[in-house]
């Protein structure tokens, strides 16, 4: 049986903190250190010990935030759009499966990397939830890149419509899990507090439409270095 454990007291996070440069250090660093890689007989190995490891966060964070006390419908379930992301990353780089290429590449540069540069976060360095938080919206951006840089696993022709009709599929989902548990389940029913994109959205509720329209554009725009193998 888990027991909560103690954790010392801890100031809250602030974005651009000293303990959030150091982790966007440290993400570009392990980027770096994956590229390398990339170029060696280590690849597969590199691959798959990554994928392994953002296959692991969402299983560690039932664990973590059961020994935190943090344990909730608004954590138990892995249906925020960086937690598909984070599930995609793993699975393209064990499979290297182009559809889940492409849901790494669109979510993790059109959501999570925003996550890690504003991030929606209440705990400070040494929360073991702050490193949750970290390594899901640092892992997935990096696997982003490489699938694309190193992997060459570009997006094919139909890639922004294939994408807008999962995103659908999973805001549908997401929103009827918020009705039934009255979760917030990718900040459907209440905005972040952080200050974030989701601010220039509208107000509550229309914010979700606009937030589709936005993941459209930004699909498109992502599209668009790849548009001349391929078309939308």
């Amino acid at each position: 049986m888990l027991r909560r454990m103690p954790l010392p007291d801890a100031p809250a996070f602030h974005p651009w903190g000293n303990s959030h440069q150091i982790v966007l250090a440290v993400v570009a660093s392990v980027m770096a250190v994956m590229l390398v890689l990339a170029r060696t007989n280590l690849k597969t190995a590199a691959e798959r010990v990554f994928g392994t490891l953002l296959l692991t966060i969402y299983p560690a964070g039932l664990v973590i935030h059961a020994l935190c006390g943090s344990l909730r419908a608004q954590t138990v379930l892995p249906l925020q759009y960086c937690d598909i992301a984070a599930i995609a990353g793993g699975l393209s780089l064990w499979t290297q499966r182009q559809f889940w290429c492409e849901v790494v590449y669109f979510f993790g540069i059109a959501g999570t990397l925003q996550g890690l540069l504003t991030p929606s976060l209440s705990y400070e360095f040494p929360d073991p939830r702050f490193f949750l938080f970290f390594a899901l919206h640092g892992g997935v951006p990096v696997a982003s890149f490489y699938v694309i840089g190193a992997m060459r696993q570009r997006p094919q022709a139909g890639a922004v419509r294939r994408m807008m009709i999962f995103s659908l599929a999973w805001y549908a989902v997401t929103a009827l899990t918020n009705l039934v548990l009255g979760t917030n389940y990718a900040f459907q029913c209440q905005k972040p507090t952080q200050a974030s994109l989701f601010d220039h959205l509208g107000p509550i509720p229309w914010h979700n439409a606009s937030a589709m329209l936005i993941g459209l554009l930004i699909y498109s725009l992502l599209h668009l270095p790849f548009i001349r193998r391929s078309k939308v």
